[in-house]
C-alpha cells in the first residue's frame, strides 16, 4: 500500500516538482536571442560547452531504462547483461572524429538532424527521408521505454491502482508535466535538469556499492550468491560467466549497440547543441567515466539476488517484472527518505532523455518532413513551431504505448530499434568520409538491410513469454543452415548485407553513368569551428530547387 512509502514518495515528489520547476525556468536560461527558431528551441543556440554537454550527452545515453533494465537482465539472466558495459566504452574511440566531422559540416551549413546532412551530400530528398523515418521510428519505443522505469518506481511505491486508468495515471501526468515545460524551453529544459539528474544518480551509486555489499555480507557472498542461483536454474544458460554458446552474440550485440548508440537522433542533437570541436573532443574523452557508473549499476543485480529480491508481479497472470528488482532492493536495504532519492534519481532519469529523444523525433519531422513536403517556405518561426507541436504528439505516442501495449512488447520494439537505426550507417556515419557511394544504392542497401533485419526479427520466438515473432534480437544460425545453437545479433548481419548491397550496386551504377546528384558540401566543411563563417544563402545548392531524380 502506498501509505507504508509516504516518506518514499513525499521525497520523491518534492524532487521531481524542483526539477519540473527548472523545466520551466530554462527558457531564460543562458538569454536565448529567439525561442521560435529550431537552433534556439531545438540545439539550445549551439551555445552549449564542455560541462553542459557532458551532462546532457550523458543523462540523453544513460536513461532511468538503462538504470532498471541492465541491473534487471542481469539478475535474471546473468553475465549476459553485461554487453552494456563494453558497448559504451568502444564507442567513444569510434566516434570520437565521426562526430567531430558531423558538427562542423552541421554547423557550417545550419543542419539540425542527421537527415539534413544526408540531403545535403548526396543531393537526394527520398534518401534523407528514409533516414528521417528510419530516426523517428527508432526513437519512439525508446521514449516509451522510459515510462516502464518510472511505472517500477511508481509500482515499488505503491502508487499504482488495478484500472488501466489508475495504474497509469502518475505516468500520465508526469509526462504532462514534461510536455509543458519542453513545448516552453526545448532542449534546455533536459540540459540544466540533467545536473541535476546525473547528480543524483552518481550520489545513488556510489553510496549503493559502498554500503550495499557492507549490508550484504561482502563481493564474495554476493557472487557466490548469484553463482549458486544460476547453477540451480533448470535452464540452461549463463551465469556469472558465459557459456560457450552465447559468446557469439555477446560480442556481435556488444559492437551491433555502439554501432548504433551515436546514430539515434537524441545522440546527435546533444552533439550538435556542442559550441565547437573542443567541446566534443573533450566529452568524447570524459564521457566514459558514465561507463564506469554503468558497470557498478549492473552489479545491483547480483546485489538484489543476494539480498533475496522478489520482483512484483507482472501484467500478465503469473509473470513477474523484472523492472522492479532495483527499486525493491533499495527499498528492502535503504531508510526510506533515502530510497526516495533513489527513486526521484530513476524518475528524473527518465524525464531527460524523453525530453530530447522527443525534440530530435519532433526536428526530424519538421525540417526532413514538413519542411521538404509539406511547406518548403516555412518561416524559422514555423519551424520550432511544428517541431513544438510534434513534440507534443510524439509523447502522446509514447505514453500510448505503454497504456495500450504489454511493456514487454516495448522492450521488445527496443531491441528492434537498433536494428533500425543501424540501417542508416552508411548513409550518415560512411557518408561523413566519402562521397563514394552512390545515392541509388544507398537507398537500395537500406531497403536489403531493412528488409533482411525485419525478417530475421519475426523469426525470433520466446517460449518463455509465449511470443512467436519479434521477440528480441538474437537470431539462431541454425536458420541459415548452420548446426549450431548460436545465435547472432540480427542487427550487425542485416548492415552487412546493407553495405554489400550498397557497394556492389555503387559499381554498377558508376559503370552504367547514372547521374549522382550534386555534393552541397566541400572538404574544408568537415573541419569548421565556431567563429567559421557558415555557408551564405546562394552559395550553395538551392534547397528548394527541383531535385535531380535519384536512381
Amino acid at each position: 500500500m502506498w501509505r507504508d512509502h509516504l516518506t518514499e514518495i513525499i521525497v520523491f515528489s518534492l524532487l521531481f516538482l524542483l526539477v519540473s520547476a527548472m523545466g520551466f525556468v530554462a527558457a531564460r536560461w543562458r538569454a536565448p536571442r529567439d525561442m521560435a527558431h529550431l537552433d534556439e528551441w531545438g540545439l539550445g543556440g549551439r551555445s552549449f560547452g564542455g560541462w553542459i554537454t557532458w551532462f546532457l550527452v550523458g543523462g540523453d545515453l544513460y536513461t532511468a531504462y538503462t538504470f532498471v533494465a541492465v541491473p534487471a537482465l542481469i539478475f535474471g539472466a546473468g553475465a549476459a547483461g553485461f554487453f552494456a558495459v563494453p558497448y559504451t566504452i568502444v564507442i567513444y574511440p569510434l566516434v570520437f572524429l565521426v562526430l567531430c566531422r558531423l558538427w562542423s559540416v552541421s554547423h557550417r551549413h545550419g543542419f539540425v538532424t542527421p537527415a539534413d546532412f544526408v540531403r545535403n551530400r548526396f543531393d537526394s530528398p527520398i534518401l534523407a527521408l528514409l533516414v528521417a523515418i528510419t530516426g523517428i521510428v527508432a526513437t519512439m519505443p525508446y521514449i516509451a521505454l522510459q515510462l516502464v522505469g518510472i511505472e517500477a518506481v511508481l509500482k515499488t511505491m505503491g502508487v499504482t491502482g488495478d484500472s488501466a486508468l489508475a495504474r497509469h495515471l502518475p505516468i500520465i501526468i508526469a509526462f504532462a508535466i514534461l510536455a509543458a515545460y519542453t513545448y516552453q524551453s526545448g532542449l534546455r529544459a533536459p540540459a540544466l535538469i540533467a545536473f541535476v539528474k546525473d547528480s543524483l544518480i552518481y550520489i545513488v551509486i556510489l553510496v549503493a556499492v559502498i554500503y550495499l555489499p557492507y549490508k550484504l555480507g561482502g563481493w564474495g557472498d554476493i557472487f557466490d550468491a548469484a553463482d549458486a542461483k544460476f547453477k540451480a536454474s533448470p535452464a540452461p544458460g549463463d551465469g556469472i560467466l558465459l557459456n560457450a554458446n552465447n559468446q557469439l552474440q555477446y560480442v556481435t550485440l556488444a559492437f551491433g549497440s555502439a554501432l548504433a548508440l551515436f546514430l539515434y537522433p537524441h545522440s546527435i542533437t546533444g552533439v550538435l547543441a556542442s559550441k565547437n570541436r573542443d567541446v566534443i573532443k573533450r566529452n568524447m574523452s570524459a564521457l566514459p567515466a558514465y561507463s564506469l557508473l554503468l558497470g557498478l549499476i549492473a552489479l545491483l543485480g547480483y546485489m538484489a539476488i543476494a539480498a533475496n529480491v522478489k520482483p512484483l508481479p507482472g501484467a500478465k497472470a503469473g509473470s513477474v517484472d523484472g523492472n522492479t528488482v532495483v527499486p525493491l532492493l533499495f527499498d528492502s536495504q535503504f531508510p526510506d527518505w533515502f530510497a526516495g532519492v533513489a527513486y526521484a534519481a530513476i524518475g528524473i532519469g527518465a524525464l531527460v532523455p524523453a525530453a530530447i529523444m522527443s525534440i530530435a523525433a519532433a526536428n526530424l519531422f519538421t525540417r526532413n518532413i514538413y519542411k521538404e513536403y509539406l511547406k518548403r517556405d516555412a518561416s524559422p518561426a514555423q519551424e520550432a513551431n511544428v517541431s513544438k507541436i510534434t513534440s507534443l504528439v510524439v509523447k502522446v505516442g509514447a505514453v500510448a504505448c505503454i497504456v495500450f501495449l504489454d511493456p514487454q512488447f516495448s522492450i521488445d520494439l527496443q531491441l528492434i530499434g537498433g536494428v533500425i537505426i543501424l540501417q542508416t550507417l552508411p548513409a550518415v556515419a560512411l557518408g561523413l568520409y566519402t562521397r563514394w557511394f552512390h545515392r541509388g544504392a544507398l537507398i537500395a542497401g537500406w531497403v536489403a538491410g531493412m528488409g533482411l533485419g525485419m525478417w530475421m526479427l519475426y523469426q525470433i520466438a520466446n517460449p518463455a513469454t509465449g511470443k512467436k515473432h519479434f521477440a528480441g534480437s538474437a537470431f539462431p544460425l541454425e536458420k541459415f543452415g548452420f548446426d549450431t545453437p548460436k545465435t547472432i545479433y540480427v542487427g550487425i548481419v542485416a548492415v552487412l548485407v546493407n553495405l554489400a548491397v550498397a557497394a556492389l550496386l555503387t559499381v554498377v551504377l558508376r559503370a552504367a553513368k547514372v547521374a549522382d546528384g550534386v555534393d552541397g558540401t566541400t572538404p574544408d566543411d568537415y573541419f569548421a569551428d565556431e567563429g567559421d563563417p557558415r555557408v551564405t544563402p546562394g552559395t550553395e545548392r538551392d534547397a528548394d530547387a527541383a531535385p535531380e531524380p535519384v536512381a
